[in-house]
């Protein structure tokens, strides 16, 4: 099991200066829905939000931290009553959102929380795919979870032909014609991890994984989540040391 750590940290493709010049602009209107085909993936996406968001249908008095939230887009789908943390550090995406009231506490990275806070949840939709030090990011994770804390998150099914079709006729067809570039290029620079590799790392982290998909089968899935409990205490802290077992 220790060889789906010899990738990481990950290192992130340079863009070249033609995508440089439209990143952030792209970036951001694609997150907020503003074309046809990005407001088309987001309705897709939804399905990856509602899974998030099941363990709160009866139950919103939990604490929540967020990993990459964005735009907050996901905070329509929350029953919210208890308190709401967010790791995001471009303030840009989120500070004119109508939801940031809703927001405690706001984080740069996930090492600036203080290792005395807990969260009975910590979810994350369609960001674990582009983090270089995921497995870092996973351990950190866990020891912020309460003893009978959750890890929920969504991914795109990256890697694999289905998730690769569905973007290259959609977002990818939309940004050839718009910008007259290879969406490839950017994906290859966003996409860091690939579904298979973002499970490696949770089974590692935690004993008790459960999935489900959007699409046929997993590996002909747009999207899949996960819920993930059983800390594997001394994985996480093993590997923070930098001792992998």
């Amino acid at each position: 099991m220790n060889n789906i750590f010899s990738n990481f940290p990950k290192k992130r493709t340079p863009l070249p200066p033609e995508f440089e010049a439209i990143y952030s602009k792209h970036y951001k209107e694609n997150r907020e829905g503003r074309s046809q085909a990005s407001s088309l993936a987001q309705k897709m996406e939804s399905w990856m939000h509602k899974k998030v968001a099941e363990d709160v249908k009866f139950d919103a008095h939990r604490s929540t931290l967020e990993i990459g939230a964005g735009t907050l887009n996901h905070l329509p789908y929350e029953r919210q009553c208890g308190s709401y943390d967010i790791v995001e550090p471009f303030r840009s995406l989120y500070e004119s959102s109508p939801h940031l009231d809703s927001i405690r506490n706001i984080f740069n990275d996930i090492s600036n929380i203080p290792p005395t806070a807990k969260y009975e949840r910590i979810i994350s939709i369609a960001t674990f795919e582009h983090i270089c030090n995921l497995p870092e990011v996973v351990a950190k994770s866990g020891l912020l979870l309460t003893a009978e804390g959750e890890l929920r998150i969504g991914i795109p099914s990256e890697g694999t032909i289905l998730w690769r079709l569905g973007y290259t006729f959609t977002t990818g067809l939309e940004f050839r014609l718009k910008y007259n570039l290879n969406y490839d290029v950017l994906m290859k620079h966003e996409h860091v991890n690939t579904a298979q590799e973002i499970e490696d790392v949770l089974r590692y982290f935690f004993s008790k994984v459960e999935s489900s998909f959007f699409g046929i089968a997993k590996h002909l899935s747009l999207y899949q989540f996960y819920a993930c409990s059983k800390l594997r205490l001394d994985n996480c802290m093993n590997y923070l040391k930098g001792k992998i077992l």
